[in-house]
């Protein structure tokens, strides 16, 4: 039998003061795990690495377009 691995869950350090207002990102060997802070034990997302790096190039051009 093997252990599953040690999740690193971390999050933007934008998020809300009470630290519960964001998702919690891990990585994974096939992708990224995305979850909800407030249920930290609750379901989380799957996705690819090609996924996450295609939604965070959208989401930084779209945060430097609003900037300007």
């Amino acid at each position: 039998m093997t252990t599953p691995p040690v999740l690193h869950w971390f999050k933007s350090s934008y998020s809300g003061g009470s630290g519960t207002e964001c998702v919690e990102v891990a990585p994974v060997p096939a992708g990224i795990l995305i979850r909800d802070s407030k249920k930290p034990q609750g379901p989380h997302v799957a996705v690819s690495a090609e996924a996450w790096g295609r939604f965070m190039a959208s989401s930084l051009s779209q945060c430097s377009s609003h900037r300007s």
